[in-house]
């Protein structure tokens, strides 16, 4: 990467880290914390917890194609101000009410798409793969940095100092958008953000409706934990301060279950490892749900959950994006966003809703059925080869579509073929063995100049 590309992934990579820090510092406290309040009750947690999904869920598509007729940085500084602005009414929230105003309002400064169109647009396609690479892992490093870090803080400054901590780092986030990454002229394309136009198709597929359900339950299954978790935590006589103790050790010693089924899985993805990894998630709800806890039933539990939860957070976007039709790609992963936030939601929403009704431990068996019905769902999943996506660059009219889709479809290791007038693109799906100078080279005989490809 040159110096411009390093700049740009590394602090939208802060950014992504600060503001998904601040939504994930209060799902390991606020189940205990919030019992100070006045209106407390475990619906309202529950709310409280996931409701930040909601909002996200309903504004993910709309803001990435916003992001696309006002411009990225715009979209993102509107995003980070109502993330703020959620951020300091839920830190000076007297009721469970507010509070939960507060993540809503969190939730609504949906810029995930934004960001990584922005991302892809500063981007050489050559180093594209490593710009993502970068933001990936800082969004995995800032969960497992906030589930370690939330109770320190909440031990210290309460819940109104996590929330003012994160609403202070969003702050700190605009002037890094603003004129750290650099500025760029939008190029969105069909596989960068979604458009309302494929929404319906997408929707009714029925292999990406099962990711899409999947990523759904998988964000249910780990919001209901920790709504459940830190409350199971405090009757080994653990103080919130404490719980980072069995966090720390859970996170690493998953880390090495996930390299393991990684590794059985040989750089794809086989329905077999994926439904063991849900399988893990089950009985991990299952083991929560056994009537007199012990501390390593509970530690090997929550050991066995993130390893499912780590290995399927992973493998679910690259099946979205190797299943998704050519030229759709920035649609089928807005959906995709949609339906996890919105699984965070439903999490918080079933374990307020059974704990009030039931009891907690009704919440973890909750978890394991609706982990049991996501399994059978999963047996229809079909194993797909490991493609990749070329976008050639080149006008080409109306009368000429036809025959190059033909050429380009007789081509070695092409297996879908998109022509777009509307974009001047042609979106390809193919193999290992495509040749790209080839395929240039063909589409040189169709059009006046030579077609420029993004990988």
């Amino acid at each position: 990467m040159n110096a411009l590309e390093l700049r740009a992934a590394l602090t939208l990579a802060l950014v992504y880290v600060l503001r998904m820090m601040g939504l994930f510092m209060v799902m390991p406290v606020l189940a205990v914390a919030a019992m100070e309040y006045p209106d407390y009750s475990p619906l309202l947690v529950g709310l409280a917890v996931g409701g930040y999904g909601l909002t996200q869920a309903a504004l993910q598509i709309p803001m990435g194609m916003l992001s696309d007729r006002w411009g990225r940085k715009p979209v993102i500084l509107l995003g980070l101000t109502v993330f703020a602005l959620g951020s300091f009414v839920a830190a000076s929230a007297d009721t469970m009410v507010w509070m939960l105003i507060g993540r809503v309002l969190q939730g609504a400064g949906a810029i995930a798409g934004a960001i990584m169109a922005l991302a892809t647009d500063i981007s050489r396609e050559s180093q594209r793969a490593k710009v993502m690479a970068i933001i990936g892992i800082a969004i995995g490093f800032s969960f497992y940095l906030a589930v370690l870090m939330g109770p320190l803080i909440a031990q210290q400054w309460g819940m109104a100092g996590i929330f003012g901590i994160t609403g202070t780092l969003a702050v700190c986030c605009m002037p890094l958008v603003k004129w750290v990454v650099p500025d760029v002229t939008t190029t969105a394309s069909g596989d960068t953000l979604p458009k309302l136009s494929q929404v319906a198709s997408l929707f009714s597929s029925p292999q990406l409706w099962r990711l899409n359900v999947s990523v759904m339950v998988l964000h249910m299954l780990i919001t209901l934990l920790f709504v459940q978790l830190p409350v199971t935590l405090t009757q080994f006589n653990m103080t919130l301060e404490s719980h980072w103790t069995i966090y720390l050790p859970v996170l690493a010693i998953s880390i090495v279950g996930l390299v393991i089924l990684m590794g059985i899985g040989r750089g794809r993805t086989p329905k077999t490892v994926v439904i063991t990894a849900a399988g893990l998630m089950m009985m991990a709800f299952l083991m929560l749900n056994m009537q007199h806890h012990r501390e390593w039933v509970v530690l090997c539990a929550v050991v066995m959950f993130f390893t499912g939860f780590n290995y399927l957070e992973a493998s679910f976007p690259a099946l979205v994006s190797t299943i998704a039709p050519a030229g759709q790609k920035g649609t089928a992963m807005g959906l995709y966003a949609s339906f996890q936030f919105f699984g965070a939601f439903m999490g918080g929403t079933l374990s307020g809703v059974v704990t009030d009704l039931w009891t907690a431990k009704t919440a973890y068996l909750a978890g394991a059925l609706g982990a049991g019905v996501w399994i059978l769902i999963l047996f229809g999943l079909k194993e797909v080869n490991k493609l990749k996506r070329v976008v050639l660059q080149a006008a080409i009219d109306d009368e000429k579509q036809s025959a190059v889709k033909t050429a380009l479809h007789q081509l070695e290791g092409v297996e879908e073929v998109v022509v777009s007038t509307a974009d001047n693109a042609i979106y390809l799906k193919v193999s290992r063995e495509f040749d790209l100078a080839g395929a240039q080279a063909l589409l040189e005989t169709y059009t006046e100049s030579p077609a420029s490809a993004t990988l």
